[in-house]
């Protein structure tokens, strides 16, 4: 996707997401700051965006791509926006009716009245061929 006469590119982005630049035939995969850094544009050559918290409005992050030519000059940019969404399996952990986010049972199991976690109820049989 990149332009025509773009040998280079540089990546900025926002605090709260992490970027990594994977270049093909190199195991080692480098995360790129923030900005200033310049990779050169090969074939293969992979970003990774990640988020580790969830955004607190749509949008509030954003990864930008600059394309440049041999001789530095910036060409065209690319860029995306970003909105992490935050994912919880919350449980009635200790059993009271009550479902908390942050239960320290919601880590552990135990059998029995007096037993905490959650009760999974699995579909083990076969609806279908």
């Amino acid at each position: 996707a990149a332009p025509a006469g773009a040998v280079s590119f540089g990546v900025k982005h926002t605090e709260g997401v992490s970027v990594e630049v994977a270049c093909q035939g190199q195991t080692e995969v480098r995360s790129a700051p923030s900005s200033g850094t310049r990779w050169p544009l090969d074939e293969g050559t992979v970003l990774r965006f990640s988020m580790n918290r969830a955004s607190t409005e749509v949008n509030d992050n954003k990864v930008t791509v600059s394309f440049y030519t041999e001789g530095g000059q910036p060409i065209n940019q690319a860029g995306v926006f970003l909105t992490g969404i935050g994912i919880s399996l919350d449980v009635d952990a200790d059993r009271d009716g009550v479902v908390e986010k942050n239960n320290p049972n919601k880590a552990s199991w135990t059998w029995g009245p007096e037993g905490h976690g959650a009760v999974l109820l699995v579909s083990c049989d076969k609806e279908s061929p």
